[in-house]
């Protein structure tokens, strides 16, 4: 199995005449971009058809080998749009980034007993713009190298130019020990087993909701709430020794959270909002894949309701962490429960059949 992972490099090292170019190649790439979605909206093209009467409609200075670039970032801003939503509306490129290939960009070595690791040389730009960013590597960077073959890709802004690496982490693990995750504010992670990790996130999402929004002090606070569930993930995925991961799709959570009836409160929408829920999953993913580990999603419907002792749902078994089945007196972690109900619906469903071996060691 093979997965692909990412590193930023500063580039504030660089001279600010080259920051000063760059800033302009990318605005004017930017437009360009923005040229094809306005010419591409109506009818999308294929990437193949990209021929060279197609990528000369734009009157720029960039080459074609950039133009051409612009046109598949277009088309794939559109049809990511129109995924989401056939009405959305159009897509518009801010000019501060772009993602090239080898075409345009290549990483050379450089001197060393030189200042810097790296020079990033962009050439093919157009209007003869040639020149080198100075890159320098840091430990997260040497360790993807060491781990994986870096591709030839590169996504530059003004700020960072980042690197993707292919890794190798063999064939998946055998799923005979399965655990169900439940996603919290009050505990990010509860498990079918009754262990639960990340009691201390709602501190971290109320951290965020004190800040000014935009703030340096927020964007701290940000990155504060990342590294915590950065740090469960790996907590559950390494620790645990699990071989399947089973959480609830929580895909758009917030989608009609305010309407009229204000089914939900002003406060209650800002710590949805700072809960981050899509940065968890990707996180626990990426642990798993990284670990072998196989990761599904199961319905999260009801799961917080119904007793997995004897399968009574009522919104009344749930009093706020505590829950107690008005069927049967069963009793639990409202969450544990949860999470007990997520295993049991993969483990019963159509793809979880393969899934118990005989000597599975399902935690229930």
């Amino acid at each position: 199995m093979k997965i692909v992972r990412s590193t930023k490099c500063s580039i504030k090292e660089a001279t600010q005449a080259k920051r000063d170019l760059l800033k302009a190649v990318l605005i004017e790439y930017g437009f360009v971009v923005n040229t094809f979605i306005k010419e591409f909206w109506l009818n999308c093209p294929k990437k193949s058809e990209l021929l060279k009467p197609v990528v000369d409609v734009p009157s720029t200075w960039l080459s074609a080998r950039l133009r051409k670039v612009a046109a598949r970032e277009a088309i794939d801003m559109i049809l990511s749009v129109k995924k989401r939503d056939e009405a959305g509306s159009m897509p518009v490129h801010h000019g501060n980034r772009m993602c090239v290939s080898s075409n345009i960009a290549g990483l050379q070595l450089a001197k060393q007993d030189g200042k810097f690791d790296f020079w990033l040389h962009l050439a093919n730009i157009g209007n003869k713009i040639i020149f080198d960013i100075p890159i320098k590597s840091h430990k997260h960077f040497n360790r993807l190298s060491l781990k994986g073959n870096r591709l030839e890709s590169y996504v530059i802004t003004n700020n960072y130019v980042q690197f993707a690496f292919e890794i190798e982490t063999g064939s998946k693990k055998e799923p005979d020990k399965c655990i169900g995750i439940d996603t919290g504010i009050n505990a990010l992670a509860s498990l079918n087993n009754g262990q639960q990790f990340g009691l201390d996130i709602k501190n971290g999402i109320e951290r965020i909701k004190r800040c000014k929004h935009g703030s340096k002090g927020q964007r701290k606070a940000v990155c504060a709430l990342h590294q915590r569930m950065d740090e469960v993930a790996k907590e559950i995925v390494t620790n645990e020794n699990v071989s399947l991961v089973v959480v609830e799709n929580l895909k758009n959570i917030t989608q009609k959270t305010k309407n009229p009836k204000r089914r939900l409160g002003k406060n209650m929408r800002r710590t949805i909002g700072r809960w981050n829920v899509r940065y968890w999953f990707n996180r626990l993913q990426q642990q798993c894949e990284s670990n072998r580990v196989s990761f599904r999603t199961v319905s999260a419907y009801k799961t917080s309701q119904r007793c997995s002792s004897c399968g009574h749902t009522d919104r009344g078994n749930r009093s706020q962490e505590t829950f107690l089945c008005l069927n049967c007196g069963h009793t639990d972690n409202a969450d544990v429960n949860a999470a007990k109900n997520i295993l049991e619906r993969f483990l019963t469903g159509p793809y979880g059949a393969g899934c118990k071996p005989m000597n599975s060691q399902v935690w229930l």
